[in-house]
């Protein structure tokens, strides 16, 4: 059976053809989910992409996380099932409360676009099976919001409960608190992220480092994907 995995679309997003391209290419099948949609469709995974929700005007992800489809997402994911947000899909869903910490400015306060190096911290996840703990994968990031923050209780609950799942692994591009690059929710089912699997997947265009990723998210969707009639 054929994984189908949404990809929503809001004012503002630019990489959401771009994870669209990338999941067929890897062979499930995407579909596109406009922000008005109060409901999903069938599908096995949600997908938020990267760009600039609304323009991002009040605040990175702020507006977006009161949109009907947010809505439709914060019930798929309390129901347990594989959402991945990507960029500004990860601070989409810090804003709505889905993942714990808040994405700020980087500390250069500039924009940061470059290859990283992230090491893989869990692979209990199902946007990690395909991984083995320690590896490193070579993936992009571009971003002026993107150093994740927490402090207090939140970051010790989110260490000790091995929800960090990727970290910088050379350098830390944006001041993220204890290098992290990509945290679950502790029922482990929504994950953000802020470099871009979507755009190291073809070996002709650069790096491959987001392959496991959305390999173990396809996989993921494929066993939860109704058959369709």
């Amino acid at each position: 059976m054929t994984a189908r995995v949404a990809v929503v679309t809001f004012p503002g997003s630019n990489d959401d053809r771009d994870a669209l391209r990338a999941l067929a290419l890897l062979g499930a099948e995407p579909v596109a989910v406009w922000h008005e949609e109060r409901r999903l469709p069938d599908v096995g995974a949600v997908v938020l992409p990267g760009g600039f929700s609304y323009g991002d005007y009040l605040r990175c992800g702020a507006i977006a996380r009161f949109s009907p489809a947010m809505r439709a997402v914060s019930e798929y994911a309390a129901a347990g099932r594989p959402v991945l947000g990507i960029c500004n899909g990860f601070q989409v869903l810090c804003e709505a409360g889905l993942l714990p910490g808040v994405l700020r400015r980087n500390a250069s306060l500039e924009f940061v676009c470059a290859d990283v190096d992230v090491r893989v911290e869990q692979t209990d996840t199902p946007f990690t099976e395909a991984c083995a703990p320690g590896d490193v994968l070579t993936i992009p990031i571009k971003h002026g919001e993107g150093a994740w923050f927490a402090d207090g209780e939140v970051l010790d609950s989110v260490e000790s409960g091995g929800q960090v799942v990727l970290r910088y692994a050379d350098g830390n591009p944006n001041g993220s608190v204890n290098d992290v690059a990509g945290v679950v929710n502790e029922r482990r089912n929504v994950m953000g992220l802020m470099p871009h699997p979507e755009h190291a997947v073809d070996p002709q265009l650069g790096p491959t480092g987001g392959l496991p990723i959305l390999e173990s998210l396809i996989a993921a969707a494929g066993a939860r994907t109704p058959a369709l009639a």
